[in-house]
């Protein structure tokens, strides 16, 4: 909800949210006072508002949780919109169709590091000037961008842009987004709201749960200015072996995933934020990273049917705003050999004549190399469009997309009305989010929405069903804090990309300490040294019970070795797979195991609530587990999962 006791209020000279009370025009006479009047006015907008007035309807009560893909479209009217597109220039529409990166916390004034990058990069300075030069559509927040410190930071510099593109002559507001999937993938960390990722949420098996988390994620971003959220991944991962998404998946059942994906839909797009499904056609089954390579899926037509194509299709039925495409090879669906990025069969073909879809599709980061490795970076973004694409997200230069893309037009390779179509798409989407009228956020919606202690409790409740016990050998589990009062942790510590408080081993030894356990931590990393292993084993000579993290172990892993040398000792060793809950596969010899999913303190802190009896083990396999030995062979099923 937007904060309408006191007014709301342009941002300050440096782009901060300004403070309620404090003088300016409110958001929406900004907009009035610039030439985004028109868009107001396009979009079916009241008359702008004064000062100290509660602004228009919010997003949330014009979107009725549907979204702009299919519910809200009809709110608004296309003559409007298309009188609006009909007074840009055609520079100005070919912005409309970017989402670029920029680094930098400050519109304006980054650190110097920041605008040396930039200009190495994409030729400008700041965010600022980017949204200057080339009127782009929409702007992505990464972590290591610099763009994501802390809340009031993320919303000052999301009004910064807002003003930024305001200034331009018939200027527009942007679509600020990010990837904020929860579990291992969060870019905005601490104090905000972290929940658990999607395996956690398939193996909770509530769909109000889902619905939940989205719902709480999607008030947070939107208070933050990020309005376009990439999520829920509507893959199913039918391969243990894939390395990009794994986890990052609510499960192999592809009814399952489909209905997790609706709910995660309506919880984002009640809250006023645009969920966007990913990565059509599918990217469930491959091992390869289509980051660093091209990757060739082999279902047949019929496959895709049927475990491929349900969530996406579910995703539409719940009215999803946008749709990420897959830097994939399909042959069944498109024998050319392009990826689906750049499939017309696909794109066209599929999604939006026999799916029937016509929102916004946005093509997954032109930087990588499944998209580069058949065509150079100025035919690309090009082809995309050719596709069927309406966002060209994150190419690795902006300036040669953007003046590939002028210069297909000039020459006739596009036409100006397919840009339009475009065009239109990512309009309608903003009028459904409400940003054609009130596109500032303020510290008190910060404030009151960020990182509650609300939103932490449900965190903490949602990821209390999520934890799943495979094997409790002679009930080993739960500990007992008279016959296994003294614990060792040790095991791995990834790198967490999402802002939580510590390495995942010394967040398991905080809360089993919290417990009443006395815990001993020993960090001995995802690839053991020998000398690692052999110092915990030593300290487990000391301890009455071993909690061992493990981190995506395979038959050759040294994390094998260490736990089959601390199950040795003769001590009850519990594994705590803090990633992909195939690990168990390859442990044999330990007394417990148990998956979370993630090394987020949310789902260690429930795992260790397990481990110590606090809580019941509540998950259910959302995947099968094969035999390390006979991959043919299930080891436990979809829907495993043991009890106290």
């Amino acid at each position: 909800m937007h904060d309408t006791s006191t007014g709301s209020t342009a941002p300050d000279a440096n782009g901060a949210p300004g403070a309620p009370g404090s003088p300016g025009a409110s958001r929406r006479g900004l907009l009035t006072a610039t030439a985004v009047a028109a868009a107001a006015v396009a979009a079916g907008a009241g008359s702008a508002g004064t000062a100290g007035a509660a602004p228009a309807r919010t997003a949330g009560a014009d979107r009725g949780g549907a979204g702009a893909g299919t519910g809200t479209r009809g709110r608004y009217d296309d003559k409007r919109l298309r009188a609006l597109v009909s007074r840009m220039t055609l520079g100005e529409k070919v912005g409309q169709l970017f989402v670029m990166r920029v680094y930098g916390h400050s519109a304006t004034e980054p650190d110097q590091a920041d605008i040396d990058a930039n200009l190495e990069e994409l030729g400008v300075r700041t965010a600022a000037e980017l949204v200057a030069k080339y009127r782009v559509g929409g702007v992505i927040y990464f972590a290591w961008a610099h763009n994501t410190r802390d809340p009031q930071q993320i919303a000052a510099l999301s009004n910064g842009i807002q003003a930024a593109s305001l200034k331009q002559p018939r200027g527009l507001p942007v679509l600020i987004s990010t990837d904020q999937e929860h579990g291992i993938i969060a870019r905005v960390g601490r104090p905000a709201t972290l929940l658990p990722g999607a395996m956690a949420l398939g193996a909770g098996g509530s769909a109000a749960d889902a619905r939940e988390a989205g719902r709480i994620a999607g008030a947070e971003l939107k208070a933050l200015g990020i309005r376009q959220d990439y999520a829920p991944v509507a893959d199913v991962n039918v391969n243990p072996a894939n390395p990009v998404i794994g986890v990052r998946s609510f499960g192999a059942d592809p009814e399952a995933v489909a209905s997790m994906v609706a709910a995660q839909v309506k919880g984002y797009q009640g809250a006023g934020v645009s969920a966007v499904a990913k990565h059509f056609p599918g990217h469930g089954d491959t091992a390869t990273d289509s980051h660093t390579g091209l990757p060739v899926i082999g279902h047949s037509r019929e496959q895709w049917e049927e475990l491929d194509a349900p969530p996406f299709r579910a995703a539409i039925r719940a009215g999803i705003d946008s749709i990420m495409t897959a830097h994939i090879v399909v042959p069944a669906l498109d024998p050319s050999g392009d990826p689906a990025t750049l499939s017309r069969p696909i794109l066209t073909g599929i999604l939006r004549e026999r799916l029937g879809y016509d929102g916004v599709v946005v093509t997954d980061s032109l930087g990588m190399e499944g998209v580069r490795t058949k065509y150079g970076d100025d035919r690309v973004p090009v082809l995309a469009l050719k596709a069927g694409v309406d966002q060209l997200l994150n190419p690795p230069s902006i300036d040669v997309a953007y003046h590939a893309v002028l210069d297909a037009v000039r020459e006739g390779e596009l036409t100006e009305e397919r840009i339009e179509e475009s065009v239109l798409r990512i309009l309608r989407l903003k009028a459904g989010l409400g940003l054609l009228r009130d596109v500032y956020v303020t510290r008190r919606e910060v404030e009151r929405t960020v990182g509650t202690e609300a939103h932490l409790d449900a965190a903490d409740r949602i990821a209390g069903a999520t934890t799943t016990l495979l094997v409790n050998k002679e009930r080993t589990l739960p500990l007992s804090r008279r016959r296994t009062r003294r614990i060792l942790v040790a095991g791995a510590d990834p790198a967490s990309p999402s802002g939580t408080t510590g390495p995942p081993t010394a967040v398991l030894a905080d809360a089993l300490k919290e417990l009443g356990f006395a815990v001993t931590v020993r960090s001995t990393g995802t690839a053991p040294t020998e000398a690692a292993i052999s110092g915990a084993v030593t300290a487990a000579g000391d301890a009455d019970a071993v909690v061992v993290a493990t981190y995506n172990v395979t038959a050759t892993s040294s994390q094998r070795t260490l736990v089959e040398r601390l199950a040795a000792t003769g001590r009850p060793v519990v594994a705590l797979a803090v990633r992909n809950p195939y690990d168990v596969a390859h442990l044999p010899g330990v007394s417990a195991f148990l998956a979370a999913y993630s090394w987020t303190d949310v789902e260690v802190r429930a795992a260790a609530r397990v481990i110590a009896g606090r809580a019941d083990p509540r998950g259910r396999l959302p995947v099968p587990v094969r035999r390390a030995d006979d991959p043919e062979r299930e080891l436990y099923p979809i829907g495993y999962g043991l009890r106290y």
